[in-house]
């Protein structure tokens, strides 16, 4: 599976662009500001519906304009489909597979699944629980639609419970009745979506450890820990808690205060790891989500490594040459500012390499 082609037209910098790939290796380079990293975020932004920069697909739109476009042609096992994103200011965005389009985008999530290597990857770590979250989210919703669909629902209930907790606070009046009708099915949704948070941990974590074995040579011990409210005794927990989130105005538990815990040697990775033991965390953690994506999908995701060369060592650079030469990897986006650094790293590989210059 790979992108054989795409145009940008009002897509941030690309006004109207257009970009022909390789199958196996893709080197877009140039200087900073040129737009490499809105080139592949658009590859993203195609596969996944939504970008891995901005949270509001409206700031994807080239300023003072109406509308961005992007229209690329996947191949998959010799069948080829246009996909066509648009999104027009003050309006939801539309999704178009061979110009039909779908009835729920969740239908095309995980269609063609890539994985991003990105600079701030490091984030996952020391960042709070929110990003470890949208993290494993992502991940699980590109081969469990199951998972994506209550999610989903999930989120809207809540927000639903919310508005109503504050529609008490500001009418000066309650009805069990109506918030248990809230409380109920969103209790149910939180101990699905736990369930399959731990299942998918419990099969994800191998492989992290996998990956990083290889790449530190064993030196320590990596781990996840999560971290979660929602426990047997859920369903009576939440009803005993139900005054405080009277008080609070909003919902105080459940799956939205998750947590997952990097672990090295049984320490918290985001206290006592160093730069390059939370780096090595890092690229396992992707490794593994490209592994399992191809066990789940049968086939290979596209690769996207944004300015990787830049933030990573020459040992974990060569790991991922490594790779890329032995066919581990399908079709592998690489952004660089500095043509002739990629040119040297790359020089030996055995695979097609085709060089992009913005």
């Amino acid at each position: 599976m790979y992108l054989k082609s795409i145009r940008l037209f009002n897509f941030r910098n690309h006004t109207d662009a257009q970009f022909q790939f390789s199958e196996r290796v893709n080197c877009i380079v140039g200087q900073n500001g040129g737009g490499k990293t809105n080139l592949i975020d658009a590859v993203y932004f195609l596969a996944l519906t939504k970008s891995s920069i901005q949270k509001q697909d409206q700031l994807s739109v080239t300023h003072d304009e109406l509308i961005m476009v992007i229209d690329g042609n996947f191949v998959n096992r010799d069948k080829e489909e246009n996909i066509t994103l648009s999104v027009r200011k003050g309006q939801k965005k539309t999704l178009l597979a061979d110009k039909v389009a779908y009835d729920r985008l969740t239908e095309h999530i995980g269609k063609y699944p890539v994985v991003l290597i990105a600079p701030d990857d490091t984030d996952m770590i020391r960042d709070a629980s929110d990003t470890r979250r949208k993290l494993f989210d992502g991940i699980i919703s590109q081969f469990d639609m199951d998972y994506l669909k209550a999610f989903q629902k999930y989120n809207r209930l809540m927000d639903q419970r919310n508005s109503l907790l504050k529609q008490f606070t500001e009418r000066e009046y309650f009805d069990q009745e109506m918030l248990d009708s809230y409380s109920q099915p969103l209790v149910a949704l939180a101990i699905e979506i736990a369930n399959k948070r731990r299942s998918f941990l419990g099969e994800f974590e191998p492989e992290i450890v996998k990956h990083y074995k290889e790449i530190s040579g064993g030196k320590e011990k990596v781990g996840i820990h999560y971290q979660s409210e929602v426990e047997d005794d859920f369903a009576k927990k939440f009803k005993n808690n139900e005054f405080r989130d009277r008080q609070a105005q909003r919902t105080t538990l459940g799956i939205h205060k998750d947590d997952y815990i990097f672990q090295l040697d049984d320490l918290p990775a985001k206290k006592f790891g160093s730069q390059g033991q939370k780096k090595s965390v890092v690229l396992s953690v992707r490794l593994a989500q490209f592994n399992l994506l191809e066990g789940r999908k049968g086939l290979k995701p596209i690769l996207l490594l944004d300015d990787i060369f830049d933030k990573l060592d020459d040992s974990r650079i060569k790991k991922l040459i490594e790779k890329i030469d032995n066919d581990t990897f399908g079709q592998v986006f690489i952004t660089d500012a500095r043509p002739e650094r990629t040119q040297r790293i790359l020089e030996n590989v055995k695979v097609e390499v085709k060089y992009i210059e913005l």
